[in-house]
């Protein structure tokens, strides 16, 4: 009973978390975000959530109530209310004493799940942000020699003692230090194929000069 009690709470289905609506769904996880120390995200579908404009994630949280059965009377006032908790949230990202790492797969910055406009600012945004003391941003380029770094589910680490997996149809939570351990072992793998900085940069360009 108590392993079934375990795997019952490693998992959340989008159903559950959007039982009150998509605001009280963001603000469920604000805590997390509040408490940390140190953020390893790896996006190989979309951009991070942290790095996402005020366009973007509208259009984003606007697919999930479609998508997920979102429980809420108001469906725009929900999907405005869980953009500004989103927003807010990412005033995370200029805390002292904090430390954001994100790796993102070069196609995202080309997938075309967005409005041309929107995916535009978007790229800009990323710009942007980039720049910020607290926050380092890698691009794994779409030519870089991949043998035994296949990419990989879009996995979260939280100072090294938890690993949150998003799937199609919920969120996997792994505390297991060995789990853990090997998520962050593929980190440091998938960690060494980006590029940073000026390279980094220009493959974001790159992607903006396509869209243009």
């Amino acid at each position: 009973m108590a392993e079934q009690a375990n795997v019952a709470n490693m998992w959340l289905t989008y159903e559950q978390l959007n039982r009150g609506g998509l605001k009280a769904a963001q603000e469920s996880v604000r805590e997390k975000y509040e408490r940390l120390k140190l953020l390893r995200v790896y996006q190989s579908k979309s951009f991070p959530g942290l790095l996402q404009g005020r366009e973007y994630l509208r259009e984003i949280l606007t697919g999930v109530w479609d998508e997920q059965a979102v429980e809420a009377d108001d469906r725009e006032a929900d999907i405005a209310a869980a953009v500004a908790e989103r927003i807010d949230r990412q005033s995370v990202l200029k805390r002292p004493g904090k430390r954001f790492v994100f790796l993102v797969e070069e196609i995202v910055l080309r997938y075309r799940t967005i409005t041309p406009e929107t995916h535009r600012a978007q790229l800009a945004h990323l710009l942007d942000v980039m720049r910020l003391p607290s926050v380092s941003l890698g691009v794994i380029p779409m030519e870089a020699d991949r043998n035994g770094a296949r990419p990989r589910e879009t996995f979260i680490v939280t100072d090294d003692r938890l690993v949150n997996v998003e799937l199609v149809s919920g969120y996997l939570s792994l505390t297991d230090p060995a789990e853990v351990g090997k998520y962050l072992a593929v980190w440091e793998t998938l960690f060494g194929l980006a590029v940073h900085g000026d390279a980094c940069a220009e493959l974001i360009e790159k992607a903006l000069t396509t869209l243009r």
